[in-house]
C-alpha cells in the first residue's frame, strides 16, 4: 500500500488545478484509499443501492463524464454507470468475458484525477457480463469508445487507475479554460434526470 501511495503522490495536481479538483466534492480524488481497494460484490439491490445509482448518474452528468464507478463516490461496491454516446447503462458486478484487438486513442482522463490525460492501450472489442439495476443478467458487446470506457470503469472496481496502465511519457496536465457554469446547479439538474434515466436503463433489453 505504501508503494501505491508513493506512486500516486507523483500525480498530485499543479497549483492552478487545485480549485478544479474540489469543484465536484462528491467525486473522491487520487489519494483516497477507496480508489485502491477491490470493490465488494453486490448481492442484492436495496433502496440504498438505487439511491447510490441515482447519485452516481447525476454526479457523472454534472462532471460531464463518460462513466463513473462506485468507488469514485466513496462506496466500495461493484457498480458502474456510463454513457459512451448510445444511452445510459448501469452495470452491477461486471466481468470481462473476452477481449480482442487494440486501441490507443483517444487519450484517457479520469474524474478522480481531473486535468491529467495519457495514452492507454485498451482492447478494441470486448464482451462483458453482469447485472442491470434490478439485478437481472445482462451481456454487452462493446467496441471502440464504449469498450474503452468499460475497461476504465471496471479497472476502478479492482483498485486500478488509468495512470497504472498509461504510457508514462504521454501523461500530461491540461489546465484548459474553466467553464463559468455552476457545477452545483448542474448537479441538482442532473439529479432530477437520474431517476428517469435509471428506470429507462432498467427496462432496456438485457442483451444487446
Amino acid at each position: 500500500m505504501s508503494d501505491r501511495s508513493e506512486f500516486d503522490a507523483q500525480f498530485m495536481p499543479p497549483v492552478e488545478l487545485q480549485e478544479s479538483w474540489n469543484r465536484i466534492p462528491a467525486i473522491v480524488k487520487l489519494g483516497h484509499p477507496v480508489l485502491r481497494r477491490q470493490a465488494l460484490p453486490v448481492t442484492r439491490v436495496t433502496i440504498e443501492t438505487r439511491k447510490l445509482i441515482d447519485h452516481m448518474i447525476s454526479t457523472m452528468r454534472a462532471a460531464r463524464g463518460l462513466g463513473l464507478a462506485a468507488p469514485q463516490v466513496g462506496v466500495s461496491s461493484r457498480i458502474l454507470v456510463y454513457d459512451a454516446g448510445d444511452g445510459l447503462q448501469v452495470l452491477i458486478n461486471p466481468k470481462i468475458m473476452g477481449m480482442k484487438g487494440e486501441q490507443l486513442d483517444p487519450p484517457e482522463g479520469c474524474l478522480s484525477i481531473p486535468g491529467l490525460t495519457g495514452q492507454v492501450k485498451r482492447g478494441q472489442e470486448l464482451r462483458v457480463k453482469g447485472f442491470d439495476a434490478r439485478l437481472r443478467p445482462v451481456s454487452i458487446r462493446a467496441k471502440g469508445l464504449e469498450a474503452r470506457v468499460l475497461q476504465h470503469e471496471i479497472d476502478h472496481l479492482d483498485g486500478v487507475l488509468f495512470i497504472d496502465r498509461a504510457d508514462p511519457d504521454t501523461l500530461e496536465w491540461s489546465t484548459g479554460s474553466d467553464d463559468d457554469e455552476d457545477e452545483e446547479d448542474e448537479l441538482t439538474d442532473a439529479q432530477d434526470e437520474a431517476t428517469d434515466e435509471l428506470e429507462a436503463s432498467s427496462g432496456a433489453a438485457s442483451d444487446r
